[in-house]
């Protein structure tokens, strides 16, 4: 016997070891002729089922015949027949009836490419039919099935007695000891046509102890990578929303490019929902689409905002439904179309159901075509809001907009050594209660970069933008202006810029250093945009104005282009970097002179004076251990900080911390909520962002643990908190996750989350939260 023959015996046998005693007596075994040939070296299977009929072929170290019609073969004997082969110590074959009896480290190998190893085994009809006994199979994934005894039915069906399965390494030094965990059963029934493995009166074992008993399991062959079926059942015995609750998911392998997932849910708290998932891979597009429908037995109340006023409850009892997707198709090589799909009957409904988006202030839906060039690229599409916290989002005040377009052109460089860019940005917004207006936008772009003996770096931009509007209801939100009627006005707004970098570079550290100091200039002439508050022009992009060291030389500071800085203004910085034998410490320090002071932008903006508030960044990383980045606006009048943010990570890859801070004197978000220019910002705008997060996380052989936290200082209390702790190893995972929420959204509040998540390898994932 070989050394390769021993390894696989020795790889049965604690499977072998952890069977319970007695074998199967199976039927009579029909009769068959076939002819026999002996070969110098293997045959190769021709993929034609085997039958009776086909010839056997063979090799052996010794054979014998005898009058009957018997073959003996011994020692390292390999026998085919058909597309199936089959290899035994000692193989007796008889001529009349076609049975073959192998005895001695017996392994089979399948047309599929698997092999099963037994003590013993009878074969008939071309190796389709017969008996095993101490049966070890090997599947895909490192999955191993074992039998006191098997009967095989035509080839596809394997019927086993006392039969365990796993997909657990075997332990090295002490194979019989039971396996991290395993499926033992009094019967299991393999359909190899069909690809699904059945399991009557199973125990679900872990370190050889019975932890769960099944009835009836059924799962898929690991070979199989889709296949219709029921999937793992999932029980839940505390939910806030939902009590107890169970669901039974059902996958659908429709062919081979779609599948349809279709789950009950039965709850104690309320009605039940029905949910289901279609995708669909095409061969121009795919299809992903999921959707829900339930019956919600909850209502909730009315509650107080955040701002202070009454929100009456929402219609969130009875029919409720979801739907979510998208699809995207291929018209052509240069064209495409697409939807993404995201609507819901009320966010209470999503937070009772535990439907995905639940959280988000907004869900949005869009259809779209857009089409790709060279150098070129064109979209047009329709999008709708709809509201997720309606204690400070209305439906009513989410706009339509119905159409938008958007063109981007970046060609290629033309004889002055410069390059042209295009970009166009065209909607109409319709609101149901609030401003409704139309927007027609380009911008050119003209960039020249260039450098002289002296090492200087020059680029040369020259931008053209312009928009014209049409709007009404300007009364209303988001700009709550004074003035009435339709309003069509627009504005063009030249800019030129010169931007000059100086790197000063030498080296260091015998060579393994460099340290570079790079002074920054640039000059930027535009007509100055007055008072833009004052004039009659909607604002849908530009609600935040950010001025960082990340925007200190951008020619506009706003987020969108409904607004846009203008005027006579300078830019200059420094910027320096140290780089050796992995140490790195970089900088940039910068500030702004501008001619026009407009003192419409949003409070603490770094702009209020001609010499703006000084920006900063730096990043300090001392080795692999360590990286620490730091950035900040400092306002030297008020001699306070108008803006600053900070990342710590530090840790090795046993134990690791990560850190960060957020400053910000005023919550940007809320000083477009209300009429702010009638009765000024809200005390809610005046409330300071300062939050600061950690987060531990420690990792050791098999086993990983972390925790963190987001606290708010300025409302002195915890945002969020949560960990993890889980174990993971070749077979089995288990994941444990508390998350405690402390937002509130649509006026409730969610309780602790506790999620235990168990996955056997091959098998699926037990999932378990309340």
């Amino acid at each position: 016997m070989s050394k390769r023959r021993v390894a696989h015996h020795r790889r049965k046998s604690w499977l072998a070891a952890s069977m319970l005693a007695g074998t199967a007596t199976f039927g009579a075994i029909p009769e068959a002729d076939a002819t026999m040939q002996r070969q110098t070296g293997p045959k190769v299977a021709v993929g034609k089922p085997s039958s009776q009929s086909d010839p056997v072929t063979y090799l052996a170290d010794h054979e014998s015949y005898d009058r009957a019609g018997v073959a003996t073969w011994t020692g390292n004997v390999q026998v085919w027949q058909g597309d199936h082969a089959l290899r035994a110590d000692k193989i007796v074959y008889d001529r009349n009836t076609g049975v073959m009896t192998a005895t001695g480290h017996v392994a089979m190998v399948e047309p599929d490419g698997s092999t099963s190893y037994a003590s013993y085994v009878e074969l008939s009809n071309g190796m389709h039919d017969g008996i095993a006994r101490a049966i070890f199979l090997r599947m895909e994934d490192n999955a191993k099935m074992a039998a006191n005894g098997m009967r095989r039915t035509n080839g596809k069906i394997n019927d086993m007695a006392k039969a365990v399965y796993t997909a657990c390494e075997t332990c090295a030094k002490d194979p019989s000891r039971a396996p991290f965990w395993q499926l033992r059963a009094y019967n299991a029934t393999q359909d190899t046509e069909h690809k699904r493995i059945n399991f009557s009166h199973a125990y679900l074992d872990m370190f050889g102890l019975p932890i769960m008993y099944l009835p009836i399991f059924s799962m898929t062959d690991p070979s199989v990578k889709r296949q219709s079926g029921f999937l793992m059942p999932g029980i839940n015995p505390h939910d806030r929303y939902l009590g107890t609750y169970f669901t039974i998911p059902y996958f659908w392998a429709i062919d081979n490019q779609q599948d349809l997932t279709v789950q009950g849910l039965v709850s104690t708290r309320t009605g039940p929902q029905i949910s289901g998932q279609y995708r669909n891979q095409l061969n121009f597009g795919k299809i992903n689409f999921t959707g829900g429908v339930a019956y919600s037995t909850r209502k909730e109340g009315s509650y107080v905002n955040t701002f202070g006023n009454t929100v009456d409850g929402t219609n969130d009892s009875g029919i409720q439904g979801y739907a979510r997707g998208n699809a995207v198709f291929d018209i052509n090589d240069h064209w495409r179309a697409g939807a993404n799909i995201n609507l819901a009957s009320s966010a209470n409904y999503m937070r009772d159901y535990r439907i995905t988006g639940y959280g988000n202030e907004t869900l949005q839906s869009t259809a779209y075509i857009d089409g790709f060039g060279v150098g070129s690229y064109a979209r047009l599409d329709g999008q709708f809001y709809q509201g997720l916290n309606q204690g400070v989002i209305r439906n009513s005040n989410l706009p339509f907009v119905l159409p938008r377009f958007n063109y981007a052109f970046q060609g290629q460089t033309d004889p002055l050594g410069g390059t042209f860019s295009l970009n166009t940005n065209d909607f109409n917004v319709y609101r149901p209660e609030g401003t409704r207006d139309q927007r027609g936008q380009i911008q050119m772009n003209w960039n020249r970069p260039f450098h002289n003996v002296l090492g200087q770096i020059w680029l040369l931009t020259a931008r053209l933008d312009a928009t014209v509007y049409s709007a009404n209801h300007l009364t209303e939100q988001p700009l709550y202006y004074t003035a009435t009627g339709r309003h069509t006005t627009g504005w063009v707004l030249p800019t030129v810029a010169l931007k000059m970098n100086w790197p000063f570079m030498r080296r260091f550290a015998h060579g393994h250093g460099s340290q570079i100091l790079e002074p920054i200039v640039q000059a930027i002439a535009a007509p100055n945009m007055g008072n833009s508050a004052a004039r009659m022009i909607p604002n849908e992009d530009s609600l935040q104005y950010e001025f960082t060291d990340s925007t200190l030389f951008a020619l506009n500071r706003y987020t969108g282009t409904d607004r846009l800085d203008g005027g006579l203004r300078g830019n200059v910085g420094v910027h320096g970097n140290w780089t050796w034998r992995g140490h790195v410490v970089d900088f940039l320090v910068g500030e702004s002179i501008q001619q026009h002071i407009t003192h419409n932008r949003i409070a603490y903006s770094g702009l209020d004076h001609h010499l703006s508030s000084p920006v900063a960044r730096v990043r300090v990383s001392p080795n692999q251990y360590l990286d620490l980045t730091a950035r900040g606006r400092y306002d030297p009048w008020r001699k306070s900080f108008d803006y600053g943010e900070g990342l710590v990570s530090v840790g090795v890859p046993i134990f690791h911390v990560n850190a960060g801070y957020i400053y910000e004197p005023v919550t940007p978000y809320y000083f477009y909520a209300t009429n702010y220019r009638l009765n000024g910002p809200t005390q809610v705008y005046y409330t300071k962002t300062n939050e600061v997060t950690a987060g531990v996380s420690t990792s050791y052989k098999q086993y990983h643990a972390s925790v963190y936290g987001r606290r708010s200082l300025s409302r002195k209390e915890f945002v969020s908190l949560g960990g993890d702790i889980g174990y993971s190893n070749d077979c089995f995972g288990l994941d444990i996750l508390a998350i405690k929420q402390y937002t509130s959204i649509g006026g409730q509040q969610r309780n602790t989350t506790v999620l235990f998540n168990l996955t056997f390898k091959t098998i699926g994932t037990f999932g378990i939260n309340g």
